[in-house]
């Protein structure tokens, strides 16, 4: 097999892979009434301030009409806080309730699983290549 044939394959497989890693790891009995695409909504709202639809979109290069049907959902669900501004009532603000917020840090605990389990198999050198590898990889996927 040759590079380009290594690097598509190995690209491909990676991304299958932590699809299918995360969905059964993240989707557990207790949240099960939520989907993969729910749990990058919730770690985009955050636990910091409340944020705005068009923010959080942003963050997910999503529209907001796509972002309403979304959060709709999780309010209904119980993850998602939707408030007006008090500075200008026009804006609606999203906020995680303390199930979200749960739900968030469960994310959060996968994500640091995985990324120490990578970074406690390679060398400083190693390391260091592979985060300016990935830089650019993501330069590559942000241009497009």
């Amino acid at each position: 097999m040759d590079h380009y044939e290594t690097i598509n394959n190995m690209l491909v497989v990676l991304f299958n892979h932590i699809m299918d890693i995360e969905q059964r790891s993240l989707i557990t009995e207790e949240f099960s009434d939520i989907t993969n695409n729910d749990m990058h909504i919730i770690e985009a709202i955050g636990i910091d301030e409340p944020r705005n639809m068009s923010s959080v979109a942003r963050t997910l290069s999503v529209t907001v009409g796509t972002l309403t049907i979304a959060v709709n959902n999780l309010v209904k669900k119980g993850y998602v806080e939707r408030s007006r501004s008090t500075k200008d009532r026009r804006v609606v603000l999203i906020r995680l309730s303390p199930r979200g917020r749960k739900a968030y840090d469960h994310h959060k605990a996968f994500h640091q699983e995985m990324i120490d389990a990578v970074m406690n198999q390679l060398t400083e050198e190693q390391l260091h290549v592979l985060i300016l590898t990935l830089k650019k990889l993501d330069g590559y996927f942000s241009s497009k």
